[in-house]
């Protein structure tokens, strides 16, 4: 059932302020440092439109005057941390290609900037079509809405200290506090484990029964849905359960490698392209689907532009005005451009080459961005901005990208020799991270304006917000990635050559578009289990249409889940599978146990209360990451330790795990009884 608009009584309130600028400037800096760590490390991000609206009303209610709709400025502007910091899952590819050693300031800023800021603009024409004249449910957009609604209405009743800010508040930071101590004690102190595996053999087929213990990721893993987390199961079942064990079983196992490392290394040889595979047509299947209502959507919302004079409309119909869209396009392409130029330039190419390609890459990325921005922002009103498969775009957009520049090299044969091979591939991937940046803001704008919508705000003020929180959270990617490779190093891409290997970001998807760009170029990318993953994915979309339709839409099995399963390491995978198990239990347990007159309001409190306090353990661990990369970093730099806090306790190993296991069985305990007490005291 769609929420409707509340009434328009906010004519006189205030929207755009300095301190709600500022403070939507703090938030999107903390939760852009915890996006990217938490991005680097598992190939996940978490929306902070929630949390940003809670933190806002906490802070802002001690200020005079404060109100909705600055709150959903601050968390309009905030939720760009959530998003912009996507643009991980690719740029860390060129350390890994071994094309850059660092990441350049200015370089890496102005794309994010220009790519941020034509996201907004070009959903910019979907707002009509897909938010005001749509059934699409927005999720994330309709709970923030709520959630400032539920905090306008305390505080008009003169109750703060009962009010769900400050409650909301108090979740989050129990939360942060919970999964904080538990990173500290793991990736600080060293004296808990974050994972453990039970490795055996039948005949010669190898698996292992995972799992992992990080509270981030069980946070993640409740805010996904039973649904997700029982097709990540599927995923790790198809890899741990047939792939790996089929392999190891054809495969003769070195002597000198233990049978853990063997499975290890023919899981990400072989069965991680069977992944990419699946997230490859899952991902195309759904822009298929899409393709029509996108089309019409943008039609009617091209023809609502066109009407008539925008100072005739009122104040919560007010986009920004075309002449203004035009501008922006203008200047944020040509900001494209110089970003290009600037890459391109440090190849030494002739200049008519040169030129040729910052024409082909500011055209493709304008033209490939334009397209997946109406996409993502119809999937991000299907199925919200975190459920959205950004991963799956960036494959395709990598992959489409890498043949056509293959395109001008054919013509061009000296761009295909250029820096040993690798400058046509660093090319390939920095023009993907700039099709990424639009992407991952396009899948946010429309869920903050559905949030505005609700809420009756100045949409045009929005987008003014969503383009600032663009800016601040470019500004602060660069140093934040800079700082955690120096710290921890990724996958393959070490700074110093004696650092531990096992600490480093796996930084996944980026792990696989180097792999892809470097296969098509190369001519060697692995298309045998790659084609396996397609053809298992197109089962799975079958199977998944089916389920939909036999079932009314009540059951589904989202496809891009099944690859993500398959594709990331089961020891990330297992604790997202069982947050998503205990946020379906909880539920259910709620609805058995609550009186039918309190039934609805019980879930929707436990719902919000499980949504923050899983938002404050990401929140938590993803910032002690950040802390430790700052200290790690002072340690090296003065010639000490990457370890400078680990206590090295001999023969712990063993204690380790089991510590980590009673820390994470706990950690689930007191989530359940924290939103089971809010259905409780409802009543």
């Amino acid at each position: 059932m769609q929420v409707q608009p509340i009434g328009d009584m906010y004519d006189n309130h205030k929207e755009l302020t300095l301190r709600g600028i500022i403070l939507g400037a703090l938030i999107t800096v903390i939760f852009t440092a915890s996006n990217v760590y938490l991005g680097l490390k598992v190939g996940l991000t978490f929306a902070s439109s929630i949390p940003a609206a809670v933190i806002s009303m906490a802070v802002l209610k001690f200020a005079k005057d404060s109100n909705i709709l600055e709150n959903n400025i601050v968390q309009t502007q905030a939720s760009a941390a959530g998003t912009l910091s996507s643009i991980i899952f690719v740029l860390p590819a060129l350390l890994m290609l071994g094309y850059w050693t660092g990441f350049p300031f200015w370089q890496t800023t102005i794309l994010c900037i220009a790519g941020g800021i034509l996201g907004v603009i070009f959903t910019i024409p979907l707002r009509y079509a897909m938010v005001v004249n749509s059934d699409l449910p927005y999720p994330e957009g309709v709970a923030a809405a709520e959630i400032l609604r539920a905090g306008e209405q305390d505080t008009a009743d003169d109750t703060p200290a009962q009010s769900d800010a400050s409650t909301g508040a108090k979740d989050i930071v129990i939360g942060g506090a919970l999964s904080g101590i538990v990173a500290f004690l793991t990736g600080g102190l060293r004296v808990l484990a974050d994972s453990a595996g039970y490795w055996f053999k039948a005949g010669s087929a190898i698996t292992q029964l995972p799992m992992g213990f990080s509270l981030a990721l069980l946070g993640a893993g409740y805010l996904v849905g039973v649904a997700g987390g029982i097709a990540i199961l599927l995923g790790i079942f198809i890899a741990w359960g047939a792939a790996v064990p089929i392999l190891t079983s054809m495969t003769p196992q070195p002597s000198d490698m233990e049978m853990s490392a063997f499975a290890m290394k023919i899981w990400k040889e072989n069965v991680r392209f069977i992944g990419a595979g699946t997230i490859g047509v899952a991902a195309i299947w759904t822009l298929l689907t899409l393709m029509k209502p996108m089309i019409e959507g943008l039609k009617i919302s091209m023809q609502a532009l066109k009407g008539g004079n925008s100072s005739n409309l009122s104040r919560m119909e007010q986009d920004l005005s075309p002449k203004a869209m035009i501008g922006w396009t203008v200047v944020m392409t040509l900001l494209l451009a110089v970003s290009f130029y600037q890459f391109v330039a440090d190849a030494s190419l002739p200049a008519g080459l040169a030129w040729l390609l910052v024409l082909v890459c500011t055209a493709v990325t304008f033209i490939i961005g334009f397209l997946v921005a109406a996409a993502c922002g119809y999937m991000a009103g299907l199925v919200g901005s975190s459920s959205s498969p950004i991963s799956g775009i960036g494959i395709i957009s990598i992959v489409v990208i890498s043949l056509i520049l293959l395109l001008v090299g054919n013509a061009y044969p000296q761009l295909l020799t250029t820096g040993d091979g690798k400058f046509v591939t660093a090319l390939a991937l920095f023009c993907g991270s700039a099709v990424l940046c639009v992407a991952t803001i396009s899948n946010d704008n429309l869920q903050d304006l559905k949030t505005g919508y609700l809420v009756k705000a100045t949409p045009w003020r929005q987008q003014v917000a969503l383009m600032i929180g663009v800016v601040v959270g470019a500004l602060v990617i660069s140093p934040i990635l800079e700082l955690l490779y120096k710290a921890y190093g990724f996958t393959g891409a070490l700074p110093r050559p004696d650092m531990d290997a096992s600490q480093a970001l796996g930084a996944p998807q980026a792990t696989l578009m180097t792999t892809i760009a470097k296969g098509i170029f190369a001519h060697n990318l692995n298309w045998d289990f790659i084609l396996i993953g397609v053809l298992i994915g197109a089962v799975l979309i079958v199977a998944d249409t089916l389920l939909r339709k036999t079932s009314a839409g009540k059951y589904s099995l989202p496809v891009l889940a099944v690859g993500m399963g398959i594709y990331l390491p089961p020891t990330i995978n297992m604790p997202i599978f069982i947050g998503s198990v205990l946020a379906w239990w909880i539920k259910n347990h709620i609805t058995k146990n609550s009186a039918a007159a309190q039934r609805e309001r019980n879930l929707k409190l436990a719902e919000r209360k499980g949504t923050l306090f899983a938002a404050g353990l990401i929140v938590g661990e993803s910032l002690i990451g950040v802390i430790m990369a700052f200290i790690i970093a002072a340690s090296v730099t003065t010639g000490g330790s990457d370890a400078p806090l680990a206590l090295k306790l001999a023969n712990w190993d063993n204690i380790a795990q089991w510590l980590g296991l009673l820390a994470f069985v706990l950690a689930i305990v007191i989530l359940a009884r924290r939103v089971l007490s809010s259905a409780k005291t409802s009543g």
